[in-house]
This record gives C-alpha cells, structure tokens and sequence, in this order.
C-alpha cells in the first residue's frame, strides 16, 4: 500500500496528458482530464529506494525488464513526462544536472566508444539511411526522407567549412565516412578521418577503396588527442563531443587549437544541455557509458578561452527530433531482422532510448548546435549567411 501510494504521489504530477495507469494489483486510475492518450501498466512494483536514488536509471530497466508496460506512442509518454515541470526525475527530465567531474581517460574512452558503436555494423544498416549516417539529419522541407536530410546536413557542414580545393581536413569521430569522402569528391581536399571503434574503421577504409580516393581520404583508429606532427585548414567533429566527458572539453579544445593551421576553420556539431552541462544515469549505464552534454555556455566559454572567434552558432534541435523519429521508424519497420540479432531486452533498451530522445528534443530539455569558429581573425568568409543556401 506504501509503494502504491508513492506511485500516486509521483504519477499526479508528473503526467501532462491524460492517461490511464494500471497497478498491479489490477487497479485502474486515471489521471487529468479527457480520453486517455496511452496507458502504462505497472507488472510489478519498483523498489522505493531505487526511485529514490535514480528515477531515471529506475523507470529505464524496469521497461526493459517488463517490470512495466506502455500500451501507446512512447514518445507520447516520455514526452508526456518531460512537459510536466513536477515531474518524477525532479524537474531534470532526461538529462539530470551533476556537479561531479566526469573524466574519459583515452582506455576508458576507447572502451565507452566500443560499447556503442561496435554492437555490429549490421545492426545500424538496419535502421539508419543509406550513408550510415548516425547524427542529427537537416530537413529542408518536412516531408525530406532521411537519406535526403543526411545529404543536406553534410552539405550544410561542408559549406560552412568554406572549403577550398587543395585544403586539408579533419574528422574527428568520422562514424562510417560519408562526410570525409563527400568532402573528397565535392570539393577536392584532403581528408582524414579519425575514429575509435573498429567497426567504423573498417567500414570506411572499405569505402574508401570503393570510391578510389586512396590519394585523397584516410582513416585512422586513433583518439584523437594522439594525433601528432599534423595541423589541418578545417576540423570538423559530429557528435562527439558528447564522450569527451566534462573534465575533457578544456583538452579537446586546446587540442583543437594545436592543430589548427594559423587562420583555420573548425565546425563543431553536437548536442548542447540549455543551462547546466548534464547526464542521465540510465543513458550512461546502457547506452553511452561516459557521456556527457555540455552546455551552450560551457562551450562557447572554452572556445573563447582558446581565443577562437565565434562566427556562427545555429540550433537544429527540431532537425534532431524528426532525424529520432525516423530512425524509431525505421527500426520497427526492421524489427523482424533485429530479433535475429538481439533479445527483447536489447531491443525494449533501443526502443526506449529512441523514442526518449525524440521526446527530449522536442521538449527542448536538450539541444543540437552547430558552431563555426577561426583561429584569428578570417576575414575571406562571406560577410552573409547567403553563401550557406545557394
């Protein structure tokens, strides 16, 4: 009865929309006012003190575990949740704010990337587009398919490196390729890319070949903070900043600034926490160990440390949602083939983090920025936004 009762406590002010919930002890309630838009069924009770100490991590392996059950559009739920300024992660909602430092040592970032994104190339090809691009897409008109909006977004990426034919290139975080070798073929530099998981590596070292760029593209399974005796005209990095950790992101940028050429440009692409850098414990035990969202201000503070000027800052957080539901999209339509390959505790984990994160961009509790930021003053960009839409 104690358990039941704290369920009602949190669950009335932690749902916008209306919705049933189902005890288990059979009961049915209802909360706010209208037809229910979903409902969730609790199979069991969640031990007290693990909703206590971490309301996410505890609601998370409890789907997973069939602990609990949604009868409806997870993200409805999630996003349900995150609308409700009382709700049970504390006001926090997906990414709860820490104070503690979070360090990624190059063995423990090598492991942390591995856990990732080496779960199978087989697996990704199912659900992502044709370019294994796994990042936030740009759609130029809403009905653009995904493969379309991964196009635009690194076309998008590659005007704002302003590059020139002859240049040279840096990836850091290179997932499967598609930009460096796009980069290669569009505009004629030379690029590298750089990235910690070997399926990745492997992948875009056959890419390569593929395209005959040997001359022009390489890969390297290397962190990128050892890279030596090189210095680069552009740097760009996609979504990987977020592994880095808090205690990093001073390093990653002065690392950023050593290889840079003296007038170079550098795109940074990532998601950004709008106040507070944050994590979430469910996210970091199961899907991106070590990860960490910085906040806009953290990262414009550490650019500016370095004494790069800031250029151009622009939010694609709507862009990321509708990339997420894509994705949720596409892995139920190749939910046969998944089960081939994983369990249903996998694949409830999967589930719930996609549909979480749509959730979480669409409630604006985290962000997706694109940065673009010199060493010196370079004064031959065009004076205009223009150049980025013709």
């Amino acid at each position: 009865m104690i358990d039941k009762m704290l369920y009602k406590t949190i669950l009335k002010n932690s749902l916008s929309d209306p919705a049933e919930i189902q005890f288990w002890d059979g009961e049915v309630v209802r909360y706010n006012e209208g037809s229910p838009q979903f409902r969730i069924v609790f199979n069991k009770s969640i031990p007290r003190n693990k909703i206590m100490s971490d309301a996410s991590l505890a609601f998370g392996e409890a789907y997973m575990d069939k602990v609990l059950d949604i009868e409806g559009d997870i993200e409805k739920v999630v996003s349900s949740i995150y609308s409700s300024k009382d709700n049970f992660i504390n006001g926090s909602k997906l990414y709860r704010r820490i104070s503690k430092s979070i360090s990624n040592t190059k063995k423990k970032s090598k492991k942390d990337i591995s856990f990732h994104y080496d779960i199978g190339n087989d697996f990704y090809k199912l659900w992502l587009d044709e370019t294994m691009t796994y990042s936030c897409g740009y759609f130029k008109n809403p009905d653009d398919d995904l493969k379309t909006a991964q196009l635009n977004k690194m076309d998008h990426i590659l005007k704002k490196l302003n590059l020139k034919q002859g240049e040279t290139l840096l990836d850091i975080g290179c997932g499967w390729g598609h930009l460096i070798i796009m980069a290669a073929k569009t505009y004629g530099v030379k690029a590298l890319g750089v990235t910690l998981s070997k399926e990745q590596y492997s992948k875009v070292k056959e890419r390569i070949k593929e395209e005959g760029l040997e001359d022009l593209v390489e890969v390297e399974l290397i962190d990128y903070r050892d890279i030596k005796n090189r210095t680069f005209d552009r740097i760009v990095s996609i979504g990987m900043i977020e592994h880095v950790g808090k205690d990093n992101i001073h390093e990653y940028f002065d690392k950023i600034n050593s290889l840079l050429n003296e007038n170079g440009l550098s795109v940074l692409h990532c998601i950004t926490s709008p106040q507070e850098g944050a994590t979430n414990g469910w996210i970091n035990k199961y899907i991106f160990p070590g990860g960490y969202i910085p906040s806009v201000c953290e990262l414009i503070n550490n650019m500016t440390d370095q004494k790069f000027f800031i250029i151009d800052m622009e939010s694609l957080r709507r862009h990321y949602k509708q990339t997420l539901q894509n994705w949720s999209r596409n892995f139920e339509n190749a939910i046969d083939e998944v089960k081939k390959m994983k369990d249903e505790k996998f694949i409830r984990m999967w589930r719930l983090y996609l549909n979480s994160c749509a959730a979480s961009f669409h409630c604006g509790n985290i962000d997706l920025h694109q940065f673009i930021f010199t060493k010196n003053v370079k004064d031959d960009i065009p004076m205009t936004r223009e150049y980025l839409y013709q």
